[in-house]
């Protein structure tokens, strides 16, 4: 691929670049509701100039942007530190999903809300017993009249607490083949009959939630492209997890190894300075490699959207990459610390406010969240090497 920007490259990030140096807002507070309000306001700032989905349509807030013009804006919002987006599950998974898929009437009474923060999606695919085998999920969804009735449990759903909406994938034929008789379904979390679980995580916080429906009844207009063709929406779905976030986060990531290799020559390992003990040295060196590689694979998965129209298998490889590299920059940043590493954030004693004690115990599930890392590795065996299946190695 040609990685020569356009004039038009250019001026899009100097656009961009001119309009965060604008609007930024300050920093970010740290209690709950008052983060919350922050992140919503940032979030309809962003909207009401066009900048918090510019890959969307025009006529639904976005700013029709291609795909090189996509990694720019993650690469410039990682540059300069801009707040998460309040919204990003559903501004990047439902939103384009319903502009493939969705009606007339789910695209105007959807989209435009979800982009203004006014409502916050969340994710329900996952359940207790259908993991890694998604297409196992148990939660019904009956026709009876003109709604349908929605019984089940889902669960590790994101932001589950806050969500006012969930999209959800549900059984509606138990008797077709389990991949055929799946629906995509948009539920209004304030229904009569669901219920919210917080879970606590090993970091102290609950960002996921178990989310329980004991009969409740959806309007059938809320079906996404079809009865019985959530699969392939699903589908739709997951495909923009991937792609140019990539690139935005091997920027992030440039900078937080460059803030590690500042503590290294502060602390102390083994009784003398830590950025002169070999192992240290190695493992830094290792960060340093490794934020290359995952530029590397964020533009190798770039190059197969701008070819074929979409990341493609080949982008498991960065995903199972970025989930294993998380782990080993934190390992790294405790071995820094050493005895200091066992204070918990919020410690007045503790390097940085513990932040990275608080970053070693949130990526145990890096290798787990958005498809495991066994489930990555499959991928890449079967569909980038060509690999024979289980199930093709008994019949040989």
């Amino acid at each position: 691929m040609d990685l020569t920007y356009t004039p038009e490259h250019d001026a899009f990030r100097a656009q961009l670049r001119g309009w965060l140096a604008s609007n930024l807002p300050g920093p970010m507070p740290r209690p709950p509701e008052e983060r919350l309000a922050f992140l919503r306001a940032w979030q309809r700032t962003l909207a009401d100039a066009g900048w918090a989905a510019p890959h969307w349509p025009v006529e639904f807030g976005g700013r029709a942007t291609g795909v090189v013009e996509q990694m720019i804006y993650h690469e410039e919002l990682a540059l300069h530190r801009a707040p998460p987006l309040l919204g990003a599950i559903g501004v990047g998974l439902l939103g384009p999903t319903l502009i493939t898929h969705g009606t007339p009437e789910q695209k105007t009474r959807f989209l435009r809300p979800m982009l203004s923060a006014d409502h916050h999606w969340c994710q329900g695919f996952s359940e207790p017993n259908a993991g890694s085998d998604l297409a196992s999920l148990k939660t019904r969804a009956e026709r009876q009249g003109n709604v349908f009735v929605v019984n089940g449990r889902k669960i590790w759903t994101s932001g589950a607490q806050i969500a006012n909406w969930i999209f959800a994938l549900v059984r509606t034929d138990p008797d077709a083949p389990k991949h055929e008789g799946i629906s995509f379904l948009l539920i209004d979390m304030a229904s009569p009959g669901i219920e919210v679980r917080p879970i606590k995580q090993i970091s102290g916080e609950s960002e996921f939630s178990e989310v329980t429906f004991t009969d409740v009844a959806v309007p059938s207009e809320n079906i996404v492209g079809g009865v019985n063709r959530g699969w392939s929406i699903a589908h739709t779905a997951l495909g923009h997890e991937r792609s140019t976030l990539f690139l935005g986060s091997a920027i992030r990531y440039e900078r937080i190894v460059r803030e590690l290799f500042e503590m290294a020559g502060a602390a102390r390992y083994h009784g003398r300075p830590a950025s002169a003990d070999p192992e240290i040295r190695q493992e830094l060196a290792r960060a340093l490699v490794d934020v290359s590689i995952m530029r590397t694979n964020g533009l190798r998965t770039l190059s197969a959207i701008l070819r074929d129209g979409e990341p493609g298998p080949q982008s498991s490889i960065g995903r199972l990459f970025v989930s294993q590299f998380e782990q080993r920059l934190h390992s790294v940043a405790m071995r820094l610390q050493g005895p200091q590493g066992l204070l918990a954030r919020g410690s007045p004693h503790a390097r940085e406010k513990g932040r990275w004690q608080h970053g070693y115990l949130r990526t145990r599930a890096s290798t787990i969240g958005t498809g495991t890392s066994e489930i990555q590795r499959n991928i890449i065996a079967e569909r980038v090497l060509g690999l024979p299946t289980d199930r093709e190695h008994e019949g040989r």
